[in-house]
């Protein structure tokens, strides 16, 4: 988590960086020099060589060389914090060894009482029976912690971080919205509030008519007031860009943490 923090810091300052080099290369040219005279001072722009004077009723470039001096000196800065950043980045793993170790079936099952315990009204509606989704029973062949069988990699990675972190859920559990009946990948509890979440993970959105069905699916939702990343948590891959178990663990700190 530490790492991908610093890495969207680092990502963000190099987009600062492109605006003031930006900014600074449009300004006017030279610099600026103030003098004291009295009780007043005097502006110059100067280029190094001769200065010409800038009078006090036409202070919008003196401004601009002002600003221009300002945006110089953070520029240094930022490019400095940049480096530091950066070097500190190369020193660190770019995955999480712990998260692994809760993916595992035989620690994930040990350490699964050292997160936070369930009430006895989420634990008996995690465990009771429900209606679930007898669609292609072939294709449930992963496996996971908690007991559940899943239909890809990726939501049995959900699934069992989901059970490491003690947190309640069904793996398509019905939903019915009027007369339409679907089968969310996860129902999901808050471990704290007990509100409840839905969880859709849409795996082939590189796939045009599975991404059509994806959005009809996401109108549904919104129809019937579950709003995405209010209600209803969704997430996104294709083969150049799958699911990882970071990604999910962000998500789950957001959520329940």
């Amino acid at each position: 988590m530490f790492y991908h923090a610093m890495l969207k810091t680092s990502q963000h300052l190099g987009d600062t960086i492109s605006t003031l080099q930006n900014q600074i290369n449009t300004a006017p040219s030279g610099h600026l020099i103030c003098c004291h005279h009295g009780k007043y001072y005097k502006c110059y722009q100067s280029d190094g060589h001769t200065r010409h004077y800038i009078p006090k009723s036409n202070r919008f470039p003196a401004e601009q060389l002002a600003l221009k001096t300002y945006r110089t000196w953070l520029l240094q800065e930022m490019i400095q914090e940049k480096k530091a950043i950066d070097s500190y980045l190369h020193l660190l793993p770019t995955e999480n060894p712990s998260q692994k170790i809760l993916l595992t079936p035989g620690y994930a099952d040990l350490l699964s009482g050292y997160f936070q315990p369930l009430s006895d009204e989420l634990h008996e509606w995690m465990h009771s029976s429900y209606e679930q989704n007898e669609n292609h029973p072939e294709h449930l062949i992963h496996k996971t912690p908690s007991g559940h069988v899943v239909r890809s990699k990726s939501e049995a990675m959900i699934a069992s971080l989901l059970y490491t972190h003690n947190i309640p859920f069904r793996y398509e559990n019905i939903l019915t919205l009027d007369t339409t009946s679907i089968y969310p990948d996860f129902t999901i509890r808050h471990p704290k509030t007990g509100k409840v979440f839905y969880w859709e993970h849409f795996g082939l959105m590189d796939d045009s008519s599975y991404s059509k069905r994806t959005a009809s699916k996401l109108q549904l939702y919104i129809s019937h007031g579950i709003i995405p990343s209010i209600d209803l948590i969704t997430t996104y891959e294709t083969q150049q860009h799958p699911l990882t178990a970071d990604t999910i663990q962000k998500i789950i700190d957001h959520y329940f943490g």
